[in-house]
């Protein structure tokens, strides 16, 4: 019996210690689950501790409270049901210096907090026999201030390192300091000057050799600068170093340094470590009382922490007296947020009550970005009708590109291209999704069986964001449009637009071949056929035409080779072209022009590009004449066969005119910046003295590349130095402007992008405008 009894005392004792007297009902419930653990061979109830190093990882993860986090002396309490409510020792008050002064403390105001904290019944003549040397200088220094904050802080913390210690009823009874120093160190600790509080101490025992600061001063000065070095690295994102400090000193982890534990969560969060950032969450929950924390803690774990592992967390949510939930006023943003999240990843599955809940604020706040949410989730999850429902309701409160993106896509989902082309035309430059999203519905709508009469003014303005957007797609779509209107000459230049900017397309080739055959055009089936041989059987099949094509007509690059560049100041005509008959003549292709010739600055001048005798066949450079190969480079570029150029051009720099010699040399660095190689056409454009006009060209797009590829690398500073080369030469671009802009962003130069952006959103530029949103956003971001 005796060993029991004493094993339920020592339990007991503990318990008082971690738990404090000041929660009975606690108290009361860890008793209970000491004595149910007791039997006649048990030693102190106390927890299997558990030493955990600077990566905190724990062989009982889920259960291990904050504490546990760092290296503690004294191990927690386990209570029934695995939950740790113990606390390691408290941190004294926090360290920063109130914002505003303290009320006055009297005899009246401090007492009863005094008595109340002290052990009830308790004999005064037994307490004052076992009370042990305690160190109350702290104690005094906040009595004598009137700080009853800190003043209760400092006695928890007492009661929790001396279990017998009782606090004085009064608090102004107890003797002051009569060491003005030491009362000047204290004076220094709570304002937070810690450097000169360790010079005051160093000259202070310089000067009394036997002078020692009192142990309760050092110690809170530790914890200070511990906390001041954890906040430090927190704001400057090093979470290893968070993570460390918190292990160090373990005096943080307590619902008094919330802000601490928060700090802990995120460095754990950010380190990939989920189920830790959760127990730090999960140890305010179910051990701080203070609301504005508990939500706050909510918020943030929201913020950082996956949806599963935030559903766990509201478990730990208590009701309130008046019956509602105490996190009741953030559950319409956790539902935005929640609801967010699903339509970022469309495996998440959330709980119906958040798009429940968003759907009733649609309907009492009518927010056009809760009903986009809404919408998106929808789509995410091939619910196209609710989709189209949110959609059209967010478009009505708002007409907005994102809106109208998603009006657009469920429409072409339920076979109603032209609706989604006139819904997309207004944003089709907003961003490069919106541009894809346009371009499928025109592609959609064109491919419509029968196909629909549309007016002129809207084929024209398909024709011309097709030819901007060098979209095959709806170019080829374009072609199988005009020959069930019955124009198959128009059918022909936009199947063969089509295979000039992507000739491995085999349905535009297919396309061109049955429409060449219609128009009774055997040489142009017979050159289809020639390029597709042993690639594409139905082309084969369609007749034994052998001949190639020798009209004129530029010739088709042939699959896997990038073509000529098919640029038209206008698109072919459909609407209002006479319906052709089957006839011999012959489709007439776009004027090819070829970026980076010699006609840029010698209108006049320009050399055949696609001549059958120029370079349709392969021969060695070294072979020809020096003028004959700078002609055959300029063939070669119009062919988009840029390093056969370059090599052709390094041949004409051997000849005897000054004139062929600049040509070779303006061709072979035209060729090196289509290759990429910006360094190489820098070289070239040495090799030969070139007018001012085209050196002022090379020279501007060699600039252009390099800022581009630094930008590109990240060598942001590099970039505005290039720019600002360029910049010299002529006025800036609108798109540079951009890229000046965004890499002012990313060097945090945040006032300086904000001036590049507002010049160019000025112009409409939507890059721009998006720049401006997102640099104006970082500028008011408060650092962490």
């Amino acid at each position: 019996m005796k060993p029991s009894f004493a094993a339920l005392s020592a339990a007991v004792v503990v318990t008082m210690v971690f738990l404090g007297l000041n929660n009975p009902e606690r108290l009361r419930q860890t008793i209970d689950a000491a004595i149910s653990t007791v039997d006649a061979t048990s030693t102190p109830l106390l927890r299997r501790g558990v030493r955990v190093g600077a990566d905190f990882h724990s062989p009982d993860l889920q259960s291990e409270p904050m504490p546990q986090l760092a290296q503690a002396n004294v191990e927690p309490v386990d209570q029934s049901g695995g939950e740790i409510a113990a606390r390691p020792v408290a941190i004294v008050a926090d360290p920063t210096p109130p914002t505003k002064a303290p009320s006055e403390m009297t005899a009246e105001t401090a007492a009863p907090a005094l008595a109340q904290a002290a052990p009830p019944n308790q004999p005064a003549a037994a307490a004052a026999a076992q009370q042990p040397a305690v160190d109350e200088s702290a104690l005094r220094y906040f009595a004598s201030r009137g700080d009853k904050a800190r003043l209760e802080v400092e006695i928890s913390r007492l009661r929790a390192l001396y279990p017998k210690w009782t606090p004085p009823a009064d608090p102004l009874a107890v003797p002051q300091n009569k060491d003005s120093k030491l009362e000047a160190m204290w004076q220094l600790y709570a304002d937070g000057r810690y450097a000169e509080l360790h010079r005051a101490i160093t000259d202070r025992q310089s000067g009394e050799p036997g002078w020692q600061p009192p142990p309760d001063l050092l110690d809170r000065l530790d914890v200070a600068e511990a906390r001041a070095r954890l906040v430090n690295a927190s704001d400057l994102k090093q979470y290893a170093k968070v993570v460390q400090t918190a292990a160090e000193t373990p005096s943080l982890l307590t619902c008094s340094e919330v802000d601490v534990l928060w700090r802990v969560a995120e460095a754990f969060a950010h380190s990939d470590r989920i189920p830790r950032a959760r127990d730090a969450d999960l140890y305010i929950l179910k051990n701080c009382d203070n609301p504005a924390e508990r939500l706050a803690t909510i918020q943030k774990a929201a913020a950082l922490l996956p949806y599963a592992t935030v559903q766990d967390l509201l478990s730990q949510e208590r009701p309130l007296p008046d019956g509602t939930r105490e996190f009741e006023s953030i559950r319409d943003d956790l539902a935005r947020r929640f609801v967010a999240d699903a339509n970022d990843d469309p495996k998440l599955a959330i709980a119906s009550e958040y798009p429940s809940r968003l759907e009733r604020l649609v309907e009492k706040q009518g927010l056009a970005s809760d009903a986009l949410l809404l919408g998106w989730y929808h789509m995410r999850r091939q619910e196209m009708a609710d989709a189209e429902k949110w959609f059209r309701a967010a478009r009505t409160k708002e007409d907005a590109a994102s809106a109208s993106q998603g009006l657009a896509l469920t429409l072409i989902a339920r076979k109603a291209p032209q609706e989604a082309e006139e819904v997309m035309y207004r944003w089709r430059d907003s961003s490069k999704d919106a541009t894809a999203t346009y371009l499928a519905a025109t592609a959609n709508l064109l491919a419509l069986d029968p196909p629909p009469a549309l007016q002129p003014d809207v084929l024209l303005r398909i024709a011309t964001e097709v030819l901007a957007r060098h979209d095959v797609t709806t170019a080829q779509e374009f072609g199988w449009y005009a020959r069930q209107l019955n124009q198959p000459a128009t059918a022909a230049q936009w199947f063969e637009t089509a295979l000039r900017w992507k000739p491995e397309d085999e349905p535009s080739a297919y396309g061109l071949a049955i429409t060449r055959q219609l128009l009774n055009d055997k040489q142009g089936v017979a050159e289809v056929q020639r390029l597709w041989a042993g690639k594409s059987d139905r082309i084969a099949l369609l007749g034994d035409a052998r001949k190639t094509a020798a009209d004129g007509r530029p010739p088709l690059p042939a699959p896997g080779n990038t073509g000529p560049q098919s640029l038209a100041s206008q698109p072919p005509s459909i609407q209002g072209e006479p319906p052709v008959t089957p006839a011999p003549k012959q489709a007439t292709a776009p004027r090819t022009v070829t970026a980076g010739a010699p006609s840029r600055l010698h209108a006049g001048r320009e050399p055949r590009l696609n001549t059958a005798e120029g370079c349709a066949t392969t021969v060695d450079p070294e072979t020809l004449p020096p003028a004959l190969a700078v002609t055959r480079g300029w063939c070669l570029m119009g062919l988009n066969r840029p390093a056969e150029a370059a090599a052709a051009f390094e041949v004409g720099l051997r000849a005897s005119t000054q004139k062929a010699r600049e040509d070779a040399a303006y061709g072979q660095s035209l060729a090196y910046l289509r290759l990429g190689l910006t360094s190489n056409a820098a070289v070239a454009a040495t090799k030969a003295p070139l007018s001012q006009q085209r050196a002022l060209e090379l020279q501007t797009s060699i600039l252009t590349n390099r800022a581009s590829n630094a930008f590109d690398t990240k060598r942001y500073r590099e970039a505005i130095l290039y720019l600002e080369q360029l910049s010299q030469l002529q006025p800036e671009r609108i798109d540079l402007m951009v890229l000046r802009g965004y890499a002012y962003l990313n060097l945090k130069r945040y006032s300086d992008a904000i001036r590049i952006f507002e010049a160019a959103a000025a112009t409409g530029n939507h890059d721009a405008i998006t720049g401006l949103a997102n640099a104006r956003e970082a500028q008011r971001e408060p650092p962490r």
